[in-house]
């Protein structure tokens, strides 16, 4: 099936067909370019899940105890009394 690529913004787009729709994709899809041809699929959402098992995939010394941390300002009494000068 052809289809036409028009301008939209800065960006190219493509029109797609609804003979060519997938059931339950309306918004986000991902895009590849595999040698000269473009392949488009159904983006994958994410959820808690997917953000355990990246947060899984860091060392243990990515948090390590020796690491150097700062303390927490008190903002709100930094902004309420103004240090002052001598």
């Amino acid at each position: 099936m052809r289809t036409r690529i028009f301008k939209s913004g800065n960006s190219l787009a493509v029109r797609i067909p609804k003979e060519m729709a997938i059931a339950g994709v309306s918004e986000e899809v991902e895009i590849e370019r595999v040698g000269n041809t473009l392949v488009l699929r159904p983006a994958q959402r994410q959820s808690l899940a997917d953000l355990h098992e990246i947060l899984a995939s860091f060392p243990k010394s990515f948090m390590a105890e020796d690491r150097e941390f700062h303390e927490e300002r008190d903002r709100d009494r930094d902004i309420a009394a103004p240090s002052a000068k001598v």
